[in-house]
């Protein structure tokens, strides 16, 4: 299992210094890729933690680490991929990868905030066809010398679309989801699947069956479907209802737990953490603690 890192995005840490102080010390420490998240606004009456209460946008954010960096991963999840049409996303996408060199992963997801699709004048439905029309749209705009397509949600004209992805086939396309239709789709079109910051340990082993289970169906290799997690960290106190919790040895523990359930990549993520990704922590006392747990985790699980 690869062991990556949640980019400073929320709250206290969510700024230039820390996002590139992070980047840097969690390449040079061996983390495999660095994962940001998106969140457009919270509405007035809307009652969310305090992670989505000040967050940088993803794909700017991940550029900015991308200058500072050479071999890290970069990548976001999710995209919430109604706010945005899929020509625009992979201009975005393919612009990252040509900046990064070839680093970047894309995440997607169809959204859950009322407030947000009434800002972005967007409609998740239909969830199914939306989300696999928008997948051809960016493959055939990723490889395609003129691309195209006509669907029932998306129309793209014969066009050319330059520069290309730096990485073949484009950046890889990973989608998030929890029912089974979101599961069985990543499977069978996708890269792989993402699980929500919500999901317990069971429900990641059970969604990591049902997806592998659909590639075979697809005639894809099982194995090679990828189950990226991100990994809610509570350093400190031992919580039995996040696996990674209490000391350093138990939280390692706990990532093996993941390892056991199938997943092929973690991310431990501090912006959960209301000391270094809530809007009123200390942002001295964040990053000091942030750096603390990136290093104490950077051993092999």
């Amino acid at each position: 299992m690869l062991i990556s890192f949640g980019a400073p995005v929320s709250g206290a840490w969510g700024e230039p210094g820390a996002l590139g102080r992070f980047a840097q010390r969690a390449e040079e420490l061996g983390y495999h890729g660095l994962w940001a998240f998106q969140r457009l606004l919270v509405g007035a009456d809307q009652q969310l933690g305090p992670e989505y209460q000040s967050v940088l946008d993803p794909l700017l954010a991940l550029s900015f680490a991308a200058a500072l960096t050479s071999r890290i991963r970069l990548g976001v999840a999710v995209l919430n991929l109604p706010y945005l049409a899929p020509a625009y996303l992979a201009k975005q996408a393919s612009t990252l990868d040509v900046l990064s060199r070839g680093r970047a992963e894309i995440g997607l997801g169809t959204g859950w905030s009322e407030p947000e699709f009434r800002a972005t004048g967007s409609d998740p439905a239909p969830r199914g066809r939306r989300t696999e029309e928008y997948l051809a749209v960016l493959e055939s705009l990723f490889t395609d010398e003129t691309a195209a397509f006509e669907g029932q949600v998306y129309s793209l004209p014969p066009s050319r679309m330059a520069p290309r992805p730096v990485q073949a086939g484009g950046p890889p396309i990973l989608l998030g989801g929890t029912a089974d239709a979101a599961l069985r789709r990543a499977g069978r079109i996708a890269a792989g699947w993402v699980s929500s910051s919500r999901a317990r340990l069971a429900d990641i082993e059970r969604g990591a069956q049902v997806v592998r289970r659909a590639a075979e169906e697809a005639g894809r290799d099982p194995d090679g479907v990828r189950i990226v997690v991100r990994g809610v960290v509570r350093a400190g106190a031992r919580d039995d209802r996040f696996p990674l919790s209490g000391d350093w040895e138990q939280i390692r523990a706990g990532a093996r737990l993941f390892a056991e359930a199938g997943v092929t990549e973690l991310f431990y993520d501090l912006n959960w953490d209301p000391l270094v990704g809530g809007p009123g922590a200390d942002p001295a006392a964040a990053v000091e603690r942030a750096e603390e747990i990136l290093t104490a985790l950077a051993l092999q699980v």
